[in-house]
């Protein structure tokens, strides 16, 4: 499974209704509404590359109400467990 985050910006106008639209899209699994550079962030979710590259060119960014999106692509997933089982005596 690849795993990326979706750094959006969205017109002012768009503001209160796009986070529930981004969440529904297929693919996203959340929306996290945030303060600073960016509006929203969205964890998405896919199969392959080209699902990945359909999924946010086609589906987020031409959301109504996007304005540009910066996608990272997750080499790694690191979690709680993880750390206690690399720091295991």
């Amino acid at each position: 499974m690849i795993t990326a985050v979706v750094l959006i910006t969205a017109e002012r106008s768009a503001l209160p209704k796009l986070g529930e639209d981004l969440a529904a899209l297929p693919g996203v699994s959340e929306v996290y509404s945030v303060t600073g550079e960016f509006d929203f962030i969205a964890m998405v979710r896919a199969k392959t590359h080209d699902e990945l590259a359909d999924i946010v060119t086609t589906r987020i960014a031409q959301t109504k109400g996007v304005g540009k999106t910066h996608t990272h692509v997750a080499f790694r997933a690191y979690s709680k467990h993880d750390l206690e089982t690399l720091f295991a005596p």
